[in-house]
């Protein structure tokens, strides 16, 4: 196995920089156009994934990248080996679109069926989150980094993080609140999970589609702060599917 450690202090530069890259196109505009499912991609992408995959190539040569973009332009690395990474170079386009500012670059490095490393960087704000189950996680905002883990529920209600953009509807609020959730907080994009890691928030819950590259990173940080990313059925989120798909997930302290 990988000295997971050893890998930090690069995932974290890769991050970091390929969310450098995006900040230009959001400050000066930037073409988009929409893939065949009909979700909207932009050259924002596409600069953040061309930084990912030269950088985390570099860092592990030996390890294939399964990346949104690359796999929606029909290009499917083999993973056979068991280790592999998972990125999407832009998290929340639509936010990135509508300009709020809460949009992410996430990277997550699958061992077996699960991650065991995870990044996520937050170009707006300028936060980067690190992470993995054997590891523990980190808040990183500039030169500020500082161990971050999942906080105790309160014992007046649990804070739900909800989707800005992708709202479950009656089924999810139904959910919540057989969990005791007595308040909600909204974000859009890969960043809930970092959120949720440094505390912010105790649980969430998506119905709605989802792939694999929205939730690796993320998957990891959680793992690492001290919680879980499980099946409704509470059965560890699982990776490499044939087509990359999450089943509806939850969120929570572990």
């Amino acid at each position: 196995m990988r000295d997971l450690a050893a890998l930090l202090p690069g995932l974290e530069r890769i991050v970091i920089d390929a969310g450098a890259a995006i900040l230009p196109l959001y400050a000066n505009g930037c073409r988009m156009a929409h893939k065949t499912d009909g979700s909207p991609v932009t050259e924002a992408d596409h600069a953040a994934e061309a930084v990912l995959l030269a950088g985390l190539a570099a860092l592990t040569p030996d390890i294939p990248i399964v990346s949104e973009e690359q796999v929606a332009a029909g290009h499917r690395p083999d993973c056979s080996g068991g280790l592999w990474w998972c990125v999407d170079p832009l998290d929340g386009t639509k936010e990135f679109i509508n300009r709020t500012g809460e949009f992410a670059v996430s990277v997550g490095l699958i061992a077996g069926d699960y991650p065991v490393l995870g990044a996520l960087s937050v170009p707006v704000p300028g936060l980067a989150y690190l992470g993995g189950v054997d590891l523990g996680s980190w808040r990183i905002a500039g030169d500020e980094r500082r161990k971050i883990q999942m906080r105790p529920a309160p014992t007046d209600g649990l804070t739900a993080m909800i989707s800005r953009s992708h709202r479950d509807g009656a089924q999810a609020d139904a959910a919540l609140a057989a969990r005791g959730v007595t308040k909600t907080v909204s974000c859009g994009s890969a960043w809930k999970f970092g959120l949720i890691a440094e505390g912010t928030a105790d649980i969430m819950i998506r119905y709605g589609r989802t792939c694999e590259w929205d939730t690796a990173g993320g998957q990891a940080i959680i793992e690492g702060a001290g919680g879980a990313v499980q099946t409704l059925e509470g059965a560890r989120l699982t990776y490499g599917k044939p087509d990359f798909g999450n089943s509806a997930f939850q969120v929570l302290a572990a």
